[in-house]
C-alpha cells in the first residue's frame, strides 16, 4: 500500500470550530440592546439567527439561487428575525452594525496558542463558509495568525459540496491528502474525508450552548481526535 503524503496544511472551520459565535454574539446584542432600550430574548434570537445558515446556504448550494456571498444571506436572515422578534426602529447604520457581528467573533481560548504553534510547521489558514472579507476583519478582530484566509468565493461553493475542500488544496498547490482539515463537526469532517483530506477532531460541547446534544464527540476515528487546539498541536509534532 502506498503510504499517505506528509501533511503540509492545516485548515480550519472556523464557527464553532475557531471561535465562539455564540456567546459572542448574545454578549453583543445584549450591550446593544441596552444601549438602544431594545428588550428581546438574545439567546434565542442567536439561536434562531444561526438555525437559517444552512437553510440560506441550502438555496446556493441547490442551485435555486445564484452564487451569494454570507454576509449577504446572514443579513438576510437579520431582516427576518428582526421581523419575527418585532424589533423596529433601527436605520440602517445599526442594521449594517449588526450584521457584522459575524466579523467580530471571539476564539475560544485555546486557539490563538494552538495557531501559533501549528504555524511554526505548518501552513494553517481557514477553510470556512463565511466569505474572504468577513473571515479576513474575524482574523483582524481576534488576532488569528493565519497564513491564508480561504472562504467560500475559493470554489464559489459552500461546505459539504466536495469543491469547497478540493478547491481549497488545489489553490494551495497541494494533494487533498496533504491537507487536514480541522473542525469541531463530524459531517464536515465526513465529507473532507470524502473527497479525500485527512481530518481532526476537536470537541466544542459548548458551541450550541448547555443543551448541545450533537458533535459532542467524535463519532468515528479521525486521524486526531482533540479536545483543544494545543492538543491538536501536540499530536501533530508541535
Amino acid at each position: 500500500m502506498t503510504a499517505k503524503p506528509a501533511v503540509q496544511a492545516l485548515l480550519f472551520d472556523v464557527f464553532g470550530t475557531v471561535v465562539d459565535w455564540r456567546s459572542s454574539i448574545i454578549a453583543e446584542l445584549t450591550q446593544f440592546g441596552a444601549r438602544k432600550g431594545l428588550a428581546a430574548d438574545w439567546a434565542a434570537f442567536t439561536d434562531d439567527w444561526r438555525g437559517l445558515y444552512q437553510p440560506a446556504m441550502e438555496e446556493v448550494r441547490s442551485g435555486r439561487r445564484a452564487w451569494t456571498i454570507l454576509d449577504v444571506l446572514h443579513r438576510e436572515s437579520l431582516e427576518t428575525l428582526l421581523v419575527k422578534y418585532k424589533i423596529t426602529g433601527l436605520g440602517e447604520a445599526d442594521k449594517a452594525h449588526v450584521n457584522r457581528v459575524w466579523h467580530r467573533l471571539k476564539p475560544w481560548p485555546d486557539v490563538i496558542e494552538g495557531l501559533r504553534r501549528l504555524k511554526t510547521r505548518y501552513i494553517i489558514g481557514t477553510l470556512s463558509n463565511g466569505n474572504v472579507g468577513l473571515l479576513t476583519r474575524m482574523a483582524k478582530n481576534a488576532g488569528l495568525p493565519w497564513d491564508v484566509v480561504l472562504g467560500a468565493e475559493t470554489a464559489r461553493a459552500y461546505k459539504p459540496l466536495p469543491a469547497a475542500y478540493l478547491a481549497s488544496a488545489a489553490v494551495l498547490n497541494l494533494e487533498p491528502a496533504q491537507v487536514m482539515l480541522v473542525a469541531a463537526h463530524n459531517g464536515d469532517l465526513a465529507a473532507a474525508a470524502a473527497a479525500g483530506l485527512r481530518t481532526a477532531f476537536v470537541a466544542r460541547p459548548a458551541e450550541y450552548g448547555p443543551q448541545q446534544k450533537v458533535d459532542v464527540r467524535a463519532d468515528r476515528d479521525w486521524d486526531v481526535v482533540a479536545d483543544s487546539f494545543t492538543g491538536v498541536a501536540v499530536a501533530m509534532g508541535c
